[in-house]
């Protein structure tokens, strides 16, 4: 499995978080991992043990006109005999950043040849492990050009004549679209650049083109995402026609999340624990929480909304701000912890500042912060114009906060809306991409949350919801295992 990010190792997004938990669940249903990932700077490597592997001390790499020396560094999952391997290169991962530099907050200008380096670095590496593996998983663009590594490159290579490639989008819009040049770094010759090629969309290299031309099978993480960006222009990002060609090839799988990780019963991040049976810990939190922010504590009963997220075009933040003043306006209070765009930073700066005892607001990532907003908060806010699949709406389930979601992509397949007739469902979503939409499903919300005892059953339904990784790892090895016998009979 190759990825750019994973916990508890470095993590930018969601992203992190499938790739460090998946290889957990995997194992325990039989399947032997290598997890491989970049060095980067910002890894513990003291905390976790990593050290210089000592059958494989380092390699060197063709890049364009030269050879870069990759530093071989290894470790284990904690709590697993899954095998990490990090591919150390100091010109390239020795940062401050893992995409972006934190002083101008845009990517790297030199994004291509690193994560080049670190996909042709990778399938050196596995050269050198000695057995062939059954199957490759790919995530995202940062290691979509492997499946065409392996095709072009290593074709006539028997060690991977049995392999089977998977290719997984976490988020479509991140394609890596780079200059004609990037295929002299990978070393694929440029005979394979051409109009409609898999590798060139509007005269660019786009990785993410190749991983889903080159790759046996491609996977994203939800149903409906899968099918979104086949049929929905705006969000197959150019590459719709591309996918319905591989529609044979391509499935969805939602994301479970970790529950050793995210456990109210158990979370060591939050002040008091709770459960389905005995939910008094959340009051707790709750209170915890609006202490933190120092918002208004009140015995009326108002609902506390939260939002975790990277504040965003994307993530429904323009209907936010449509809507703001309406929203503060509601008997209600809110807390939001994230980064993002400027114009995001200003408008809760200034809400927060016009109502401190209803609005709080922390600019920045804080994980163990994140844990006691999903404990204390009774509802969480994710109005996304798309959202592949989303994790803070199953961790919210989980934590019996009730999610607000638009049904979209991952949000369209976890969430239920609530049913006024028969009270099933296990939260509220809407369809329409519009702040007046918006605002109506928040006051559908607020409506049933005045009726404490209706209110309770929702949030016990809500955690009672299984979303943990054991059946998303077990169609992940169904499809591994079809793969393989694909690749046997081959």
């Amino acid at each position: 499995m190759f990825s750019a990010e994973a916990v508890p190792y470095a993590k930018v997004g969601g992203l992190a978080d499938v790739v460090g938990a998946l290889p957990k669940a995997l194992e325990k249903l039989g399947a032997r991992l290598t997890l491989v990932l970049p060095a980067h700077e910002v890894i513990p490597y003291d905390k976790y043990d990593v050290r210089p592997c000592e059958s494989i001390p380092g390699l060197d790499i063709e890049m364009g006109n030269g050879r870069v020396h990759a530093e071989i560094l290894q470790t284990h999952i904690p709590g697993t005999s899954v095998d990490v391997f990090f591919i150390g290169g100091r010109h390239y991962f020795d940062r401050d950043g893992i995409y972006d530099d934190p002083a101008t907050k845009e990517g790297y200008l030199d994004n291509m040849e690193r994560f080049t380096f670190f996909m042709k670095a990778g399938v050196a590496l596995l050269g050198k492990l000695g057995q062939p593996f059954d199957i490759i998983h790919c995530h995202d663009s940062q290691t979509a050009l492997i499946p065409g590594l392996i095709r072009i490159v290593h074709g006539a290579d028997p060690f991977f004549a049995k392999t089977g490639t998977l290719f997984t989008i976490h988020n479509l819009a991140y394609q890596g679209l780079y200059p004609k040049e990037a295929l002299f770094w990978a070393g694929i010759d440029y005979r394979h650049f051409y109009p409609a090629s898999p590798f060139e969309f509007w005269g660019q290299v786009n990785f993410m083109k190749a991983g889903i031309e080159f790759s046996d099978k491609i996977n994203t993480v939800s149903k409906t995402y899968a099918a979104e960006i086949q049929s929905i222009p705006e969000l197959g990002c150019g590459l719709e026609g591309i996918l319905q060609g591989r529609k044979t090839d391509l499935s969805g799988i939602v994301n479970g999340i970790d529950y050793e990780e995210w456990d109210p019963g158990t979370d060591p991040r939050i002040p008091a624990h709770f459960s389905s049976r005995d939910l008094s810990g959340k009051a707790a939190c709750k209170d915890d929480l609006l202490k933190y922010f120092g918002l208004a504590r009140s015995r009326k009963r108002i609902p506390l909304i939260g939002i975790v997220s990277r504040l965003a075009d994307q993530k429904g933040f323009d209907l936010i701000s449509e809507a703001i003043e309406e929203l503060a306006a509601l008997n209600l209070q809110m807390v939001v912890l994230g980064t993002g765009q400027q114009k995001y930073h200003e408008l809760f700066q200034n809400i927060a500042a016009r109502y401190p005892l209803k609005m709080g607001l922390k600019l920045g990532f804080d994980n163990a912060l994140a844990h006691r907003i999903e404990a204390g908060c009774d509802m969480f806010l994710m109005p996304s114009k798309y959202e592949p699949c989303g994790l803070n709406q199953l961790y919210s389930l989980r934590y019996g906060t009730v999610p607000i979601v638009r049904a979209t992509g991952g949000l369209a397949d976890t969430v239920i809306n609530f049913d006024e007739h028969d009270g099933s469902g296990t939260g509220f979503s809407f369809i329409p991409y519009s702040a007046r939409e918006m605002m109506a499903c928040i006051q559908r919300a607020l409506s049933l949350y005045s009726e404490a005892e209706r209110w309770q059953k929702l949030v016990i339904r809500t955690m009672s919801q299984n979303w943990s990784w054991a059946s998303s790892a077990q169609q992940y090895l169904n499809l591994y295992e079809e793969l393989r016998r694909s690749k046997q009979i081959k």
